[in-house]
């Protein structure tokens, strides 16, 4: 049996991120088999037992994951000329308080706030905003699944074997897209449901059965939903909801 090294182990077992890991094991916050583990780069075998001390896990439970509704005209991630970040509309001011009481803002809960997976600058719905690594690598991890709903308008006629094609069928980039499932919403409308996300994926998807684009919103990401959180407002994922 191969060592491997115990940060990519820890992010591999879904402890907390790489960069959290290695972060962890500087402080001396990580044990391996009830042994204190302070240099970077160790290699362990991936039987052995990993911990975390208390000061890791009190650090942990006190990470952020906010729900965002973003609207058209904000880029998920990194600022593009011309157009704010949707990261720019975290503020107490925005905050969706639908009943109380309710976390309140801080501005730490800005520190290493990073988008877990795009929402393209003209679509809108359901963004998530984490300072957790390990959701981050549930929802956009190599090997994640969750389920991504969308509702998109469009125009074009759409016959049953073209949208036999879009449930499956279709290839990006010269790769295979995974099963999906589409369906009619209503007579302009498509509900989506995916278990990947590449790029433009449903944009792409829709222009190669030529249909058009007219609107896309994201509603639900797992067993998260969108639901009444108003356009341009956020709230904080609540301790009882997992994706």
């Amino acid at each position: 049996m191969e060592k491997i090294r115990l940060s990519k182990l820890m992010s591999e077992q879904g402890i907390c991120s790489r960069r959290e890991a290695d972060r962890y094991i500087e402080l001396g916050w990580v044990f391996v088999d009830g042994v204190q583990i302070s240099e970077l780069g160790t290699k362990i075998y991936p039987t052995q037992k990993i911990q975390l001390n208390k000061a890791a896990q009190v650090q942990q439970t006190s990470l952020v994951t906010i729900l965002l509704n973003k609207p058209i005209g904000y880029v998920s991630g990194q600022p593009e000329p011309g157009y704010q970040p949707a990261v720019m509309l975290i503020k107490p001011e925005n905050q969706f308080v639908p009943k109380q009481p309710a976390k309140r803002f801080q501005p730490t809960h800005l520190k290493n706030l990073a988008p877990a997976g795009r929402l393209d600058i003209d679509s809108q719905g359901l963004l998530v905003l984490t300072q957790d690594g390990r959701i981050a690598k549930q929802l956009i991890g190599k090997n994640s699944d969750i389920e991504k709903e969308y509702l998109v308008r469009v125009e074009g006629p759409l016959p049953a074997a073209k949208l036999a094609l879009l449930n499956h069928g279709l290839s990006l980039d010269g790769q295979a897209l995974k099963p999906a499932q589409v369906s009619w919403q209503n007579q302009d409308q498509l509900r989506f449901i995916l278990f990947e996300g590449k790029k433009r994926q449903i944009r792409r998807m829709c222009e190669l059965v030529n249909l058009k684009v007219t609107g896309l919103k994201r509603v639900r990401i797992g067993k998260v939903k969108l639901g009444n959180l108003p356009e341009g407002q956020w709230r904080y994922l609540d301790d009882s909801e997992k994706f």
